[in-house]
């Protein structure tokens, strides 16, 4: 067999995986949104009922809104506090990189779920934020700190995702030409400033990549939000897993699921726009 030949067979199987796993599943939540009523017997029936729903309703509008605006506040936190990590384990670690970096890991070696209810009870009324507080006469009695809340939902989401942003700017870090900042200093740069023409845009991408890895599954989370979250920590994903498990309303839930999903396509192209511009232009 010619390369192409083999290239071909060897690309079968992952496109029926694709085919059968995602483009399959779309195309049936897609027909969902066109459906008549909720999971029922009218299914079945052509409308366009819940697009004029969706449209009318702000509620849904401002809370996309928000979610947009905690995920885009958790992966900034997140890119903010990986980064000193990441540089310091590419230029300054030495022999003790790897066993730094098993120790960023560790937590996520854990349960997701037992992450998230660890600063459940952290940040409740008999947490150890609460105790210290009361032990300090800073609090007169004990009580939750900034549990069910906006700002707890954030806390939990910057620590579970901490690590997949320090791996990949540690890749691009660690992949800089050494020979590139001795340079810079030859020159007579000073180190602030080769950190900012040289260091920043050539570790761009994986600033990028770390980015996404928080942006996209923090955009869809709800299992954060309903646990840490409360009332005032409500995000797009608990709604639209209210309306597949609760109010059994498919064709909403898949419509909202569609219109998450394109909002997240026009922000990431925009942004991976936006980080390729600020590359070429340090380049």
């Amino acid at each position: 067999m010619n390369t192409r030949t083999r290239v071909a067979l060897l690309m079968i199987p992952p496109t029926l995986l694709l085919l059968f796993f995602l483009v399959l599943p779309m195309l049936v939540m897609a027909s969902f949104t066109v459906r008549e009523g909720s999971f029922g017997a009218a299914r079945q029936r052509f409308s366009l009922e819940h697009y004029q729903a969706f449209l009318q309703n702000t509620a849904f509008h401002h809370l996309l809104l928000r979610t947009v605006l905690i995920s885009l506040e958790t992966s900034i936190y997140c890119v903010i506090l990986s980064y000193p990590v990441a540089y310091y384990l590419a230029f300054h670690a030495g022999p003790k990189r790897i066993a730094l970096l098993t120790l960023i890991l560790a937590p996520a070696w854990t349960s997701f779920l037992l992450r998230v209810l660890a600063w459940k009870l952290i940040l409740g009324s008999e947490g150890v934020l609460s105790s210290l507080l009361v032990s300090l006469r800073l609090m007169p009695e004990p009580r939750p700190i900034l549990l069910y809340s906006r700002g707890a939902v954030i806390i939990a989401l910057v620590y579970s995702w901490i690590p997949f942003v320090a791996l990949p700017i540690f890749a691009a870090l660690d992949r800089i030409d050494r020979h590139l900042l001795e340079a810079a200093a030859d020159l007579g740069c000073p180190p602030w400033q080769t950190f900012l023409r040289v260091t920043l845009p050539l570790s761009l991408p994986g600033v990028a990549a770390g980015f996404a890895f928080v942006f996209i599954p923090t955009l869809g989370e709800w299992v954060t939000p309903a646990l840490v979250g409360g009332v005032k920590g409500v995000m797009y994903g608990n709604i639209i897993q209210d309306q597949f498990a609760r109010a059994l309303n498919w064709p909403m839930g898949s419509l909202m699921s569609f219109v998450m999903l394109l909002l997240m396509l026009i922000l990431v192209l925009a942004f991976g726009r936006s980080t390729q511009l600020m590359t070429m232009e340090g380049s």
